[in-house]
């Protein structure tokens, strides 16, 4: 996923298989602004933990402060963004006073709860932070929970809760309730409660209070219906979120290396789907850049058809069934709504009002803006979302749960498209703002859509036009390798009468287009390695796209080059840069989607393609590494 381009959305008005359109709808919601200079943010983007309760999510620093965190939904406004703006944004901090204590953070193992600690000579603390997860769908307002402890010597802290209300557009007025703050902004209300006393200190709410060894301050936050528990109450709280994240862990069946690095993958990934919907976010961020202090900065707190449906190979090959079969469910509901074909993407509740806009009081992370919120790539021509998408139904229907009559029928409507626009141009995986091309990955994905609606027909007995899906099936292979491969430089291209490659040719083994041996592959393989990484890094691409600034290497297109290379039976070469990649993670093993030329993070965090294409890659050269891939077996 990158730049999310194009006008401003017209709800239930984007005709996907248009061309006309798609070259009506590659302009720019604004004019690109000049970029910023890049300026040091009082916090990195890496240093943050993720929690979640499946509803929204809140980023908690290694100071102890939540700087960002979306109310009461994932794609609701802000309250906390002060990593979008140090002095507007809002936070919520913890500060023991301890000096020159050094941080540490950590998961609880196999949770999504986090730990931060401080340590120093004249004592040490800690904070728990966590939501409470609900289970099923409409599980109530969130409950954020934050438990303080002193563990070594009289530990003295310092607590500041400023919420800003509507991504800092409303100012709240805080008044004294019980056992607390309520921030009150029109018919938003945010509940702070403590077992500490807590004052009101202009619009924040505040409190100075000292704990002796081993004692324990509760804070929490709500909506102002059901209070969040408190003291004893609360600790059960904490075992029960504990004993949920545990027991979904518990479920994976993976056991290979880097266990413990893909089951933080799969956490994380698990707290992008929405309990209300089914539905994937793309991450839980908006505006983080994707180039310091540029124009590259895009709101993902939406479902990509694309990213989506490759998450649920990730928690399919996991054996965490569940999430995929509720997204299959969300996206067959999308396919019923409408008549005028499928969207790149949709709002957690499957709408398409996402209009963008510019916060433009919001300075932005480390300068870089205009920090943005909504998406106009609503109304983009992205072709190849029809492949990942039956891909995901081909496997879901193998290892879930069998396709149903009226799925089948939606199969047919996808694939007899397809068949009719495979040759049209599009905006690209990579959704650029120039004029619409003919793809590679666009094309690629076009044959996986038919072939795998192929598949299924001939596994389930299934009515189809068989002669027309397998001619169309064969003539788009055939036009692959004739129209895109290059004689001259001796590789495939990205795009048609393009010299260059790109990331997103990585996936042609991955799908099954072509043999990862193949003579032709391996040489577009070396070409990639040669054009577009960087010691284990992989650009997406190296030309320009119409935009300002120098974006990092897309971590996603890093670990398809490392599964490409253990296809290709390079293992050890494969082996050595996972482990490189692996070393750009966070403390905590979390990936934005951009890795800097200086190791920064980049682009919005953490970011869900990054994560399932970790875990892929793992499963795939575990399986090479244990000699299970090619032995032979009666």
């Amino acid at each position: 996923m990158a730049e999310r381009k194009g006008k401003a959305a017209k709800p239930n008005k984007a005709k996907p298989q248009a061309a006309s359109k798609a070259q009506a709808k590659q302009g720019v919601a604004a004019p690109a602004k000049k970029p910023a200079p890049a300026r040091k943010p009082a916090v990195a983007i890496e240093d943050h933990a993720l929690i979640g309760d499946m509803a929204t999510a809140a980023l908690v620093s290694r100071r102890g402060s939540i700087d960002f965190m979306c109310w009461p939904r994932f794609d609701s406004p802000t309250v906390f963004a002060a990593l979008l703006d140090e002095d507007k944004g809002g936070e919520f901090s913890i500060q023991p006073e301890l000096a020159d204590a050094r941080t540490l953070q950590i998961y609880l193992p196999d949770t999504n709860v986090a730990l931060t600690r401080w340590l120093s000579e004249e004592g040490s603390a800690e904070v728990t932070d966590f939501m409470r997860p609900a289970r099923g769908r409409d599980g109530g307002e969130p409950q954020v929970f934050r438990r303080v402890e002193a563990t070594r010597g009289n530990v003295r802290f310092r607590v500041c809760c400023a919420p800003r209300m509507d991504y800092a557009r409303v100012e709240a007025r805080p008044e004294k309730v019980r056992d607390g703050v309520a921030f009150l902004a029109g018919n938003a209300v945010l509940r702070l409660t403590s077992t500490v006393l807590l004052e009101v200190d202009g619009p924040d709410a505040v409190a100075d209070f000292s704990l002796g060894k081993g004692e324990v301050a509760w804070f929490a936050l709500d909506g102002g219906g059901e209070a969040a528990p408190l003291g004893d109450d609360a600790e059960e709280a904490l075992a029960d979120a504990v004993g949920f994240w545990r027991s979904w862990a518990a479920q994976s069946t993976y056991k290979g290396r880097w266990r413990e690095t893909v089951l933080r993958s799969a956490l994380a990934l698990k707290l992008m789907c929405s309990r209300d919907h089914g539905s994937i976010i793309a991450a839980p961020t908006f505006g983080l850049p994707e180039a310091p202090g540029g124009v590259r900065n895009w709101d993902y707190r939406a479902t990509w058809i694309r990213d989506a449906s490759f998450t649920v190979y990730a928690f399919m090959r996991l054996g965490f069934r569940e999430e995929a079969l509720n997204f299959m469910a969300w996206a067959h509901s999308r396919l019923k709504e409408s008549e005028e074909g499928l969207l790149i993407m949709y709002a957690l509740d499957g709408s398409t009002d996402l209009e963008e806009i510019e916060l433009d009081h919001l300075s932005g992370y480390g300068g870089a803006r205009p920090v943005r919120v909504g998406n106009a790539a609503v109304d983009q021509i992205q072709l190849d979302i029809f492949g990942e998408l039956l891909d995901a139904v081909y496997l879901n229907d193998k290892y879930g749960r069998a396709l149903s009559h009226d799925g089948w029928n939606s199969v047919i409507a996808i694939v007899d498209h397809v068949c009719e626009h495979w040759k049209d141009p599009d905006a690209g995986i990579w959704e650029i703002r120039a004029e619409p091309r003919e793809f590679l990955h666009s094309r690629l994905m076009c044959w996986v859509a038919i072939d795998r609606a192929i598949r299924l027909a001939r596994q389930r007995s299934f009515p189809s036009p068989g002669v027309r899906w397998f001619e169309t099936r064969d003539e788009i292979h055939r036009d692959i390798w004739k129209t895109f491969w290059d004689d001259e430089l001796g590789h495939f291209v990205e795009s048609k009468g393009s010299k260059e490659v790109d990331g997103a040719m990585l996936l042609m083994p991955l799908v099954r287009f072509c043999s990862a041996t193949d003579p032709q592959w391996l040489a577009t393989l070396d070409a990639i390695g040669k054009k577009l990484t960087d010691d284990s890094l992989v650009f997406r691409y190296r030309q320009d796209d119409g935009l300002p600034g120098q974006e990092g290497a897309f971590t996603a297109c890093s670990f398809w080059f490392v599964e490409c290379l253990a296809r290709a039976n390079r293992v050890d070469e494969a082996r050595e840069s996972f482990e490189k990649i692996l070393g750009y993670g966070n403390h905590l093993g979390l990936f934005a989607e951009e890795i800097g030329m200086d190791g920064s993070h980049l682009g919005n965090f953490p970011q869900a393609l990054t994560h399932l294409a970790l875990i892929s890659a793992a499963h795939y050269l575990d399986r090479e590494l244990s000699g299970e891939r090619g032995a032979w077996r009666p």
